[in-house]
């Protein structure tokens, strides 16, 4: 996970894949966007950020309250599948 979290755009990547991954084994976007807030929680808590933009993710985190981090959540789902 540490080699994943190291640089932004690979994170991106990988989160992308997974988000497709879910999408194949018939996933909602509702079911996405709960598993990426279960991910950013462990991450908030156990994960130190490995550079600026995870730190800055990780600060809007820590500030917000369980509704505005399932809005951060659902926006970085909705980030990687444009990328």
């Amino acid at each position: 996970m540490s080699t994943v979290l190291s640089n932004y755009d690979t994170w991106k990547n990988f989160l992308n894949d997974r988000v497709s991954q879910a999408k194949g084994m018939g996933l909602n976007e509702d079911a996405i966007a709960n598993l990426a807030y279960e991910i950013g929680s462990f991450l908030g808590e156990k994960v130190d950020p490995k550079n600026e933009q995870e730190r800055a993710i990780k600060e809007l985190w820590d500030v917000g309250d369980e509704s505005e981090r399932k809005t951060i959540a659902g926006l970085m789902v909705k980030l990687v599948q444009q990328s």
